[in-house]
C-alpha cells in the first residue's frame, strides 16, 4: 500500500507525536521514512532592522545546531524501531510547500504530520502548515493530534 512515509518535524512536542506515530507505522509496514525539517529563513524587516552581519551568521549557526540535535534524536528513535530513515533539512519561506516538494522529490506516498489543533482566531493569526499540506497534497495525509 505505502512504500515510503514522509514525516515533517519542527522539534516541538506536538511534532514529536507525529514522528512517534509515523515511525510506528513504518515499522509495522516495514518501509523506510523520510524525515523533513523546514527552517524559515529570516527576511524582510527582520533582515533590515534586527539581523545584520554577524547576527545573521549567529542565527544560521544556531539553526544548524538545533537541526543537528533534532536529527540525532530522531535517528535514535528510528534505530530503536529498526526503521531506516533519511533526514532532510530545508530552508523555505513556506514550510508546507517544502513538505510537499520533499514528498514529491523523495517519492513518498503518505505524509504523517502532527497538528496543534488550533482553531478560530489563533489559527488565523498563527497559520496552519498542516491545513495547507492537507489542502495541497496529492497523496494521503495522516494527521496526528
Amino acid at each position: 500500500m505505502y512504500n515510503r512515509i514522509l514525516i515533517p518535524t519542527d522539534g516541538s512536542e506536538t511534532a514529536a507525536k507525529g514522528v512517534e506515530h509515523g515511525l510506528a507505522l513504518a515499522q509495522a509496514l516495514n518501509i523506510p521514512v523520510t524525515i523533513v525539517t523546514v527552517t524559515v529563513p529570516l527576511s524582510g524587516l527582520a533582515l533590515e532592522s534586527v539581523v545584520q552581519g554577524e547576527a545573521f551568521d549567529s542565527y544560521n549557526e544556531a539553526v544548524q545546531e538545533e537541526v543537528k540535535g533534532l536529527e540525532k534524536r530522531v535517528r535514535e528513535q528510528a534505530a530503536k524501531a529498526a526503521v531506516p530513515i533519511e533526514f532532510v533539512s530545508e530552508f523555505n519561506v513556506s514550510p508546507a510547500a517544502a513538505i510537499l516538494e520533499t514528498a514529491h522529490a523523495r517519492k513518498c506516498d503518505v505524509i504523517v504530520i502532527a497538528s496543534h489543533g488550533r482553531r478560530g482566531i489563533r489559527r488565523l493569526m498563527l497559520g496552519s502548515q498542516t491545513a495547507e499540506v492537507i489542502a495541497n497534497s496529492t497523496i494521503p495525509v495522516l494527521i496526528v493530534k
